[in-house]
């Protein structure tokens, strides 16, 4: 199939998601194909230790005709890093995050499929989370407070998994390994005028397994972030560039 042919790459993450994998990838092949998108599914599995690999495998055997391509990370290589790396393996024009856990119903993925075109950054923010603990609100706010303060922005949330171009991607990406890379690409590309639009969107917490969020590798990588995009408002404010 020619490049243009195919509408979304779709970077699914896995690590120790054997419970949920499953479910996921039929959230996705089930929206995509209501939306009409031509699309591929790119997942890649982070050095699982459990049975992620043979489940998703056992999955692409049951379902030969979806386009699902596996790679298997020998050692555990980060969040941001792969989500950089499916970038440069995939081959849609549009490029998201779906992380394996299943937290996004298909209700999610088709608002935000379905507006794919209307602005270069489709940027989702929760309308509703159910599940979601007291702390993580508080701690997700503080974090959208910081990020617009330092950046100069007024966007709603940083961590929705945003929705632009493959090439985007390639071009600007973030050098983090954690969780802070989707404000860093996102303040990136909002420096460079770029458009966007914001999207409310409802989510749910992960039925199986702990989520790996709030370590404190995670908490260090957000740091780095955060003093990257310092510097460059810093570089912008001073020398009038980014």
């Amino acid at each position: 199939m020619d490049v243009s042919q195919i509408d979304l790459t779709l970077f699914v993450a896995c690590y120790n998601e054997e419970k949920n994998i499953t479910e996921t990838l039929d959230t996705i092949v089930s929206a995509c194909a209501e939306v009409g998108c031509t699309y591929e599914v790119l997942i890649i599995d982070d050095a699982s230790k459990d049975r992620s690999v043979e489940v998703i495998r056992e999955y692409m055997q049951r379902n030969p005709a979806s386009p699902i391509v596996l790679k298997v990370n020998q050692q555990n290589e980060g969040l941001g890093n792969n989500y950089v790396e499916g970038a440069f393996i995939g081959r849609g024009t549009w490029y998201r995050l779906v992380c394996g856990d299943n937290v996004e119903p298909k209700e999610t993925l088709l608002k935000v499929f379905s507006q794919i075109g209307r602005a270069e950054i489709l940027i989702p923010y929760h309308a509703g989370q159910v599940g979601r603990t007291l702390f993580r609100r508080i701690l997700s706010r503080s974090y959208t407070a910081i990020v617009n303060t330092i950046s100069g922005n007024r966007i709603r949330y940083y961590n929705g998994l945003p929705l632009t171009r493959r090439y985007y991607v390639m071009r600007w990406h973030s050098n983090s390994h954690g969780f802070g890379f989707q404000a860093d690409l996102i303040t990136r590309l909002l420096d460079r005028k770029i458009s966007y639009l914001e999207i409310p969107v409802s989510s749910q917490e992960r039925t199986e397994g702990n989520s790996s969020a709030l370590t404190f590798k995670n908490f260090c990588s957000v740091a780095n972030s955060l003093l990257t995009m310092m510097i460059r408002r810093a570089s912008k404010i001073f020398y009038g560039r980014s």
